[in-house]
């Protein structure tokens, strides 16, 4: 079984303020964007590069223009997030993650991996500093510097769990996120989802899911059921 965890909402919860101004920084840095959020943008399941696309589109930045300079955004997004995130972030893990993951990573028959809009520098910073990436191998999942819409990022997440000939199967792939976009994504590729209703939408809000569950403790007991 592959398990694909969204980290903002299901793995860590409050800890993305610094991601949020990281982003707005490279805008401002890098298409003079002066206050990007004004527009009122909403960020909640969406990639990195969809919510800056959102929000420059919003301020009149041409289409080709925010596509020529996208790279310059990575660069300078994860720049200053790396330079501004708190050195420590394992109070912003969600209560029973880091005992449902410890759990999990001794069942030989589960595959632990990632699925996030985060750029995937910046994912791995955050669980690294929360203390829970070394159950994330490097190589593995999808992030939002793979693609821009979410629902492209199955098939990837997939393809690097997959042997050398066939991506890993959809029937043993389950989703587990806390917003309807991570629905729609699994969705998309034909997966199982599992919502948590521990980040902004409430259980009633993603009962279209497979399961909802209302915290990690609901989750670990699903799992093992």
């Amino acid at each position: 079984m592959l398990l694909l965890f969204d980290i903002d909402g299901t793995l860590l919860l409050r800890a993305s303020e610094p991601h949020r101004l990281a982003l707005l920084g490279a805008l401002r840095a890098v298409y003079g964007i002066a206050d990007p959020e004004s527009q009122g943008i909403s960020a909640a399941g969406k990639t990195d590069t969809q919510i800056a696309r959102e929000i420059a589109l919003s301020h009149g930045i041409a289409v080709a223009d925010f596509d020529a300079h996208l790279p310059a955004l990575v660069s300078a997004c994860v720049e200053i997030f790396e330079r501004d995130c708190p050195a420590r972030l394992e109070a912003h893990v969600a209560p029973g993650i880091a005992e449902l993951l410890d759990a999990l990573a001794m069942v030989e028959t589960v595959r632990l991996s990632l699925l996030t809009g985060n750029y995937e520098r910046i994912a791995r910073t955050k669980l690294g500093r929360a203390g829970i990436g070394h159950h994330f191998p490097v190589g593995q999942g999808a992030f939002g510097s793979d693609a821009e819409q979410r629902d492209l990022l199955g098939p990837i997440a997939r393809a690097r769990a997959g042997g050398r000939d066939a991506p890993y199967p959809r029937q043993h792939t389950t989703i587990i996120g806390d917003t309807p976009l991570d629905i729609a994504c699994a969705r998309a590729d034909g997966l199982r989802a599992i919502a948590i209703a521990t980040g902004p939408y409430q259980a009633d809000a993603l009962s279209h899911a497979d399961a909802v569950v209302q915290d990690a403790y609901a989750l670990r007991a699903l799992l093992e059921g």
